[in-house]
């Protein structure tokens, strides 16, 4: 007995040297084995009782593997625990040497004491209470009470060692009160890794794709130290900073986003460069360091004539003229006749809703055309315009109708068509309100504008 102590010491001195993993309940199944003592009570007192137990004297030991155990993780540090065991009895205090066998079958309610005190990485003490039916030789039968404690120190996840011992209480005094200890291997099993990645499916973030640890088990694909989960460009390595995605140019805007991933711009740009400040990329810049309008492709607007009206402004882009009257030379025609020809314009009047003319409207047609012929070198434009009654739409293609109307009248009593633009504009410039009749009349009009002249 002696040396099973010593041996029993030096086991425990090796496994808490070791470097194991803490118990934990992905692995719900345990199986343990091992042998164990049976040690009766004697009738003095607790004191002579706890010498009696610190000695072998009395002890009864099977030298074979006469301890069986499975347990089931249930939850919250709480197990249930089915043992066997089986001893022959030779010392027995109260009556003496016997020579008895002597077997138990029960149930134990398990409780992990880490849930107290905190995980200890490798030690597991627990408590326990339960009830077992003892058979102990022709000395008698009988359910007896077992409350004990013990622990199992892990080498691995899956391996231990377990030390366990209870007292036993009867009831129906056909077995005597004793403690049983055990000494034995211990085995978990039953954790789920789909993934196979070594981190059970309970703790695995991502249980269907195999990952790394410092992740909880979910993939870093790109291995740039952002799991695939939180990174935006998983299957290139990029930096923390862009989300997990490249910045090849460096210009803060991740590769994924950056329209010229190539050549350092600004955010504003999405990555792209404006060399010339213009507000057209240098990519679509046809003038990348001169600075130009994006209606001319980022190139300055040319003035052929000089004179001060842009080409893109100038009616006559190769005739100086003030940019009062479009860059073209100054109409050659007196102030008087344009007025008479814009007054006598408004009183031309349309059918409702038509672009046909009302009777008697020819006569100031007419008197427009000869004011036009009298001053050859002046252009004109045209413009119809309606009142706000119906949609916005239709307004704007009557307009446009009236002022073909009146353009198409012009021309064929000898008006030069090239001399005359026309146009619609709807309801968007009134020169009264339209809430009122007398307003929207005034609304409805065509005002004949001069442009320039022709030399």
């Amino acid at each position: 007995m002696k040396q099973l102590k010593l041996a029993v010491l030096a086991l425990f001195t090796l496994m808490t040297l070791s470097n194991v993993n803490a118990q934990d309940e992905n692995n719900p199944w345990v199986i343990g084995f091992g042998t164990n003592i049976v040690d009766f009570y004697g009738p003095g007192n607790f004191g002579d009782n706890v010498k009696d137990h610190l000695g072998n004297s009395d002890w009864n030991f099977l030298p074979s593997i006469s301890r069986l155990t499975v347990d089931k993780y249930l939850n919250k540090g709480f197990s249930l625990q089915f043992a066997g065991t089986m001893n022959k009895i030779d010392h027995l205090m109260v009556e003496g040497d016997v020579d008895e066998f002597y077997y138990s079958l029960g149930l134990n309610v398990k409780y992990d004491l880490n849930n107290l005190v905190g995980e200890t990485a490798w030690f597991d003490p627990f408590v326990s209470l339960g009830g077992e039916y003892v058979s102990f030789g022709g000395q008698g039968k009988e359910g007896m009470l077992v409350a004990g404690a013990g622990f199992n120190v892990w080498f691995n996840d899956n391996l231990g060692v377990n030390f366990q011992t209870a007292s036993k209480f009867g009831f129906a005094d056909k077995v005597q009160d004793h403690i049983q200890s055990s000494l034995g291997l211990v085995i978990k099993f039953g954790g789920k890794d789909t993934d196979g990645d070594g981190i059970y499916d309970k703790n695995d973030a991502c249980p269907d794709v195999a990952g790394l640890a410092e992740f909880n088990g979910c993939p870093d694909a790109d291995g740039d130290g952002i799991k695939d989960s939180d990174d935006a460009c998983p299957n290139v390595a990029g930096l923390a900073s862009m989300n997990g995605c490249p910045d090849s140019d460096g210009d803060g805007v991740a590769d994924k986003d950056d329209m010229c991933p190539n050549d350092k711009g600004t955010k504003a740009n999405k990555g792209c460069p404006d060399s010339d400040g213009d507000g057209v990329l240098d990519k679509d810049d046809k003038c990348p360091t001169t600075a130009g309008p994006a209606a001319n492709g980022g190139c300055p607007w040319p003035d052929t004539d000089g004179d001060g009206v842009l080409d893109k402004d100038d009616k006559c882009v190769n005739e100086v003229g003030p940019a009062s009257n479009m860059g073209c030379p100054e109409e050659v025609i007196t102030k008087e006749a344009a007025e008479v020809i814009n007054f006598t314009a408004k009183s031309i009047l349309f059918n409702s809703g038509k672009a046909t003319f009302k009777p008697g409207v020819t006569d100031q047609l007419d008197a427009i055309v000869k004011i036009m012929n009298d001053f050859p070198k002046a252009n004109f434009v045209i413009e119809g315009h309606t009142d706000s009654t119906g949609s916005a739409a239709l307004n704007l293609r009557i307009s446009e109708k009236r002022a073909l109307a009146v353009r198409d009248y012009l021309t064929k009593n000898g008006v030069d068509k090239s001399r005359l633009e026309a146009g619609g504009f709807g309801e968007e410039y009134p020169i009264d309100t339209n809430s009122t009749r007398a307003g929207r009349a005034k609304n409805r009009r065509v005002d004949i504008k001069v442009v320039n002249d022709k030399k």
